[in-house]
């Protein structure tokens, strides 16, 4: 199992234009990703991270229409065509989406997104989860992610000592808010600044990527390095909406709304010495084909790819006897 880029809460929302029928079963397989017809996801990466320094010099206000003019030709360049063809939206799709996102483009204390760069980046290497996951359903709402039979409880498995990863949830009540910022003002530095997970739930096989990851990280930190952090998992497109209104770089679609993408803590590993070990882990998996990993600053996105499913179904139901 093994790159980020080398480069450098409210109303549910009416409609979610690109929702497929809640609770439909992904298929393991998807049949559009036959081995033989799969982009080159190298080449693709690549290709990404040539565009991304011409972005950067022309990343100055008076230089819209030129990054237009710079959008409209790079993606039409087969290493990326072919990754944005084969998902759902297809290439135009693709396009005035990343269009429509550099254009509202604001940037915010909140947003991984630190500039118009990271924005594309960020856009563009996140395109390879929809890619393999074109056929997946989208979680619609928070009701969805709750009750779905898909998805395991993972204090349930906490309290039963059975992951290596930690996490933790948003504060519901005011106390608990006040308890939490007190706790930072008294040991700034003994977790991860994250706002917490909105929902506890993943599939069984996240679940095994993230304890084989865990395992893997004890084991190559250094000493007295804090266990691996995991900052959000599943969401809800209701909940992708909201956070997109609070300001976060919430792309759509995206593989957090069908459940196959998870956001890992980095940052904070810089205190232990230990960040490029857990990076070089991620990165070893990504070169695997096993997932694909984005990098957004603080924590990176991870998504799990089809062809690592099987495995860590049977490696889940190994470990936990279910």
């Amino acid at each position: 199992m093994r790159v980020p880029s080398r480069s450098p809460r409210s109303q549910p929302s009416p409609s979610v234009p690109y929702a497929a029928p809640a609770r439909r079963r992904a298929p393991s397989r998807p049949p559009h990703l036959a081995a033989a017809a799969e982009p080159d996801l190298d080449a693709y990466r690549d290709a990404v991270a040539d565009l991304l320094v011409e972005v950067n010099a022309l990343a100055g206000a008076g230089s819209a229409k030129a990054r237009q003019v710079l959008i409209d030709q790079r993606l039409r360049e087969p290493a990326i065509a072919a990754v944005l063809d084969a998902t759902a939206q297809g290439l135009v799709g693709a396009r005035e989406t990343l269009l429509l996102e550099m254009a509202r483009y604001r940037p915010n204390a909140r947003s991984s997104a630190i500039d118009l760069t990271a924005l594309v980046r960020i856009y563009l290497l996140s395109r390879i989860d929809v890619m393999w996951w074109r056929d997946a359903a989208t979680f619609r709402t928070d009701a969805d992610v709750h009750h779905s039979p898909e998805l395991v409880d993972l204090e349930w498995l906490r309290r039963r000592s059975l992951l290596r990863f930690r996490y933790t949830e948003q504060p519901r009540t005011i106390v608990g808010r006040g308890v939490r910022a007190l706790r930072r003002r008294v040991l700034p530095d003994a977790t991860p600044r994250t706002a917490g997970l909105l929902f506890r739930r993943a599939r069984r096989e996240v679940v095994a990527l993230l304890n084989d990851v865990g395992r893997e990280f004890a084991a190559a930190a250094p000493a007295g390095t804090g266990p691996l952090w995991v900052t959000s998992l599943v969401r809800s497109a209701e909940h992708q909406y909201r956070l997109r209104r609070l300001g976060y770089a919430a792309m759509v679609p995206s593989g957090h709304c069908l459940g196959w993408a998870v956001d890992v803590e980095m940052a904070w590993y810089r205190r232990f010495g230990a960040r490029d070990a857990l990076a070089e882990l991620l990165l070893n998996r990504q070169r695997a084909g096993e997932i694909n990993v984005v990098d957004e600053g603080q924590a990176w996105h991870v998504c799990l790819a089809p062809a690592a499913t099987l495995r860590l179904r049977r490696a889940y139901e190994a470990e936990m006897g279910s």
